[in-house]
């Protein structure tokens, strides 16, 4: 079982810019596909970008262009790189790990995940 860590929410005004960061402890990470999704008040959650473990990502189209998911397997982290910030991304981020199948999936291990809040 992995284990993850989120960091780096926060409050911050529309069309600024952060960056999420979640480690993984216990497994091998070059094991696992890598992946962030996001819940907002009242809503479901939802698929936001994912990164198999070769390198290939995937974008959910709400964030396509203006998100972009890396990873360091030397120190077992991915990173959430989300430029140009509206209100509509308010949410809670989750950092997801999965050793196979879909990216865009719910199941695998998940992370405490962190409050992004993007005030208008």
């Amino acid at each position: 079982q992995v284990q993850l860590v989120e960091s780096g929410g926060g409050l911050v005004q529309a069309g600024d810019s952060l960056r999420l960061s979640c480690v993984a402890s216990g497994r091998t990470f070059i094991s696992y596909d890598m992946g962030w999704f996001r819940q907002a008040p009242g809503k479901e959650r939802e698929f936001v970008a994912g990164i198999l473990r070769y390198g290939i990502s995937s974008y959910s189209n709400s964030v396509k262009g203006r998100f972009t998911i890396s990873r360091d397997n030397a120190k077992n982290t991915v990173y959430l790189q989300m430029n140009s910030l509206k209100p509509e991304d308010t949410a809670v981020y989750f950092c997801n790990a999965k050793t196979g199948g879909d990216l865009r999936a719910e199941f695998g291990s998940w992370g405490q995940g962190t409050q992004v809040t993007v005030s208008s």
